[in-house]
């Protein structure tokens, strides 16, 4: 079987923020710990119950989803359209590369921190373990062509999708809010390397 044959669920992100245990105490005062809402699809991932506020130059967005475990940087993922409300340029990035990123002043009930840099446009990309890249015939780190949106109205192609390698990984494609709308795409579609 070719690998255009073989589908990858899709997981849809909306905007959210992962937090160091630090920043997370800083916003929810010195005891506290989070509270997982859910598991998420890749293993060891989960939403925390715990929101915050977002605030940039132009404007702010409330409720924001705090996801978990904690990370040794703070990093805020949003839309560009997210980016633009508050008044930061969108940087495309892959997760975890916040060198020359806009920071963000981010608020929870008890405080608030100051990120000097963090906020990202998640790259577009693609979760899969060692066993599972062999068998689609990519590498760690390898760009390739994703077909979306099929037999939804509004096909199209996904240029540069990252392959992210990792044993910890489940197979799973994950997009960003708005290019899911462009080709009407919801959490659990197929979508195809190509």
């Amino acid at each position: 079987m070719k690998r255009s044959d073989k589908p990858i669920t899709t997981g849809i992100s909306n905007k959210h923020i992962h937090v160091t245990e630090g920043d997370f105490k800083t916003l929810f005062g010195a005891d506290a710990k989070p509270t997982i809402k859910k598991d998420l699809a890749q293993p060891g991932q989960y939403a925390y119950e715990e929101v915050v506020t977002l605030e940039g130059p132009k404007g702010k967005i409330d409720k924001v989803r705090i996801l978990g475990p904690y990370r040794k940087q703070t990093q805020v993922e949003v839309s560009i359209a997210d980016a633009i409300r508050l008044g930061v340029a969108p940087v495309v990035r892959d997760s975890g590369k916040l060198d020359g990123t806009p920071g963000l002043k981010v608020t929870g009930p008890k405080g608030s921190v100051t990120l000097e840099a963090g906020a990202i446009v998640a790259k577009r990309h693609i979760h899969m373990n060692a066993a599972q890249a062999v068998e689609f015939g990519v590498k760690d780190g390898e760009l390739v062509r994703v077909r979306a949106g099929i037999g939804g109205g509004r096909e199209l192609v996904f240029e540069q999708v990252l392959c992210r390698v990792s044993d910890s990984f489940a197979l799973e494609a994950h997009f960003d809010i708005e290019e899911a709308n462009a080709a009407q795409l919801k959490n659990g579609d197929k979508v195809f390397i190509i």
